[in-house]
């Protein structure tokens, strides 16, 4: 499952608390104008979403099998762990009001961190079109949630991921194990960047 970043922050129970409630009121309609907070109207969309082993292969926290009652129960425990300011799920929806994609955004409000998995249909990636996305999700964590740290980890043969993450800036910091919801574990390359850092490279461009 998710794990922090290897660095570690303390929050005051001021900034923690501020964090909490960027969480439970996220606006993701900032990250773009067809995202949508996933509610269990999407279980279906969902499904046809990840079924495509390109699509969900490389993310190592999904819940498995992709069968209505998972997708639900995972929608479901998002909301509950937004509504405690730890976490944002939320879809993508394409011209035809289709899940084309969809970020799970993790928060640990105590250590004013968070990380993002997340994943698009192939017919909707276009070059420059990851980069731009993933820009504008990284400032939103920083500037609309509040977070000071961003952890990042990408499979070790996740060469796309990997060149989004470092031409955004982040800083390579060797590999961390993953674990996945069966247990297992999964070697990934590892990130970070700090909210300093991320302003110092791209100001206020994510707006």
């Amino acid at each position: 499952m998710s794990a922090p970043p290897k660095t570690i922050l303390v929050a005051d129970a001021e900034e923690q608390q501020a964090i909490r409630s960027a969480v439970r009121k996220a606006d993701v309609g900032l990250l773009g104008p067809r995202h949508r907070i996933a509610t269990l109207d999407h279980v279906d969309g969902l499904i046809e979403l990840l079924s495509d082993p390109a699509v969900s292969e490389p993310i190592y926290d999904l819940p498995r099998p992709f069968t209505p009652e998972v997708i639900a129960q995972w929608i479901r425990e998002a909301r509950t762990r937004q509504e405690k300011g730890e976490a944002v799920l939320c879809v993508m929806l394409d011209d035809d009001d289709v899940i084309s994609g969809y970020s799970y955004f993790t928060i640990w409000p105590e250590r004013s961190a968070a990380e993002i998995a997340g994943a698009h249909r192939a017919d909707t990636q276009s070059r420059g079109a990851g980069k731009i996305a993933a820009a504008r999700s990284f400032g939103w964590m920083f500037e609309h949630l509040g977070v000071r740290l961003i952890g990042l980890t990408a499979a070790t043969d996740n060469v796309r991921s990997a060149k989004v993450i470092e031409a955004a800036g982040f800083v390579p910091m060797g590999e961390r194990s993953s674990a996945r919801p069966d247990g297992s574990l999964r070697q990934s390359h590892y990130w970070e960047m700090t909210r300093d850092q991320w302003l110092a490279l791209h100001g206020g461009e994510s707006d």
